[in-house]
């Protein structure tokens, strides 16, 4: 029999449907395979992106010319504008605010036909190291209040070049998913003086059922209400409230998400997946109600009237079978 869960968090719902229930090979993936081409964020095209904002390269190497291995740049069709006020206006009961904030674009590798599952891991540290410089600097901006890191991994996760990239958009307010978290969080943690994110670390190592992987420092798990077939969220074991390198240290953070996406790769026949990081706003960085995590989905089902209508989603494949599924996969 299907059954509903929920997300002890945000407190949403799903349906994990126990009749559908699909193995990893149920899943037809489309094609990740390159298709070339002309591609503006391969060496020797740099003139055609905007000027770089920050560029791991060669002391001896130019800006905006080849010869670096990892490039952030200003999006060429950003969501928001960087230059003007906020302007807060209203219209009647409906609010507005100006479009201003950053949408930068981080170009994770030189190399066309890369990924952050097959990369070097020094160059995976190096992507880790590009999301915190970035949000360091963009919090000094005061009209700022959150900086939201994603990846779109394939053309069916939204992304629209091939070349392995990921996404940063500061904006001047906080998202209202990630507000939801901070609230049920900081709810929880005046009842328990505890922190909800810890208790269910503890929790999920003490069962076992659900968890992937672990390091040193961090922890793989399947939720147990899970919106999609094999969603995968990776926490730090103690307690962070803001994505920062522990001991200025990436090196475990990049193997466990390498590790991750490998093994996604390996049983979904390196499906596209969208991934996004959740952190603290940037008023509010250290606390400890909240816990810093990356959130992994990979693209093997759609969204349709049902989940759009009632905000439940349908998962047929129950996260303990998945974390089996990929803990048991050869990497």
């Amino acid at each position: 029999m299907s059954e509903l869960r929920k997300d002890p968090i945000v407190g949403r719902w799903v349906i994990i449907s126990i009749e559908r229930g699909k193995r990893p090979t149920d899943f037809i993936s489309p094609s990740q395979k390159k298709k070339g081409g002309f591609c503006p964020f391969c060496p020797g095209n740099e003139h055609t992106a905007p000027p770089e904002i920050m560029a791991f390269r060669p002391a001896q190497t130019k800006p905006n010319l080849p010869g670096w291995t990892l490039r952030v740049v200003p999006n060429k069709f950003p969501a928001l504008q960087i230059h003007g006020d906020l302007t807060k206006t209203g219209e009647g009961i409906f609010d507005r605010v100006n479009g201003i904030g950053a949408h930068e674009v981080v170009i994770e590798t030189a190399d066309h036909n890369l990924s952050l599952s097959t990369m070097p891991i020094k160059a995976v540290e190096d992507v880790l190291w590009a999301y915190y410089l970035r949000l360091n600097d963009l919090k000094k901006d005061k009209r700022f209040r959150y900086g939201l890191i994603f990846k779109n991994e394939g053309e069916d996760a939204g992304a629209s070049l091939e070349h392995t990239h990921s996404q940063l958009i500061a904006l001047p307010i906080v998202p209202k998913l990630v507000r939801e978290e901070i609230d049920a969080s900081e709810q929880y943690f005046h009842f328990k003086e505890r922190c909800i994110f810890c208790d269910v670390i503890n929790q999920e190592l003490e069962d076992g059922k659900r968890v992937i992987y672990e390091n040193k420092n961090y922890l793989a798990l399947a939720p147990f209400a899970p919106r999609a077939p094999f969603e995968t969220w990776i926490l730090p074991k103690k307690h962070e409230s803001a994505f920062c390198p522990p001991d200025k240290d990436f090196a475990m953070l990049a193997d466990i998400l390498q590790r991750i996406l490998k093994q996604i790769d390996r049983i979904l026949d390196v499906p596209p997946y969208n991934f996004i990081v959740h952190t603290s706003p940037f008023s509010d960085e250290t606390n400890d109600y909240y816990h810093w995590h990356i959130e992994l989905m990979p693209k093997l089902t759609k969204i349709a009237g049902f989940e759009w209508g009632s905000g439940f989603y349908i998962n047929p494949t129950p996260p303990e079978e998945a974390a089996k599924f990929m803990r048991e996969a050869k990497i």
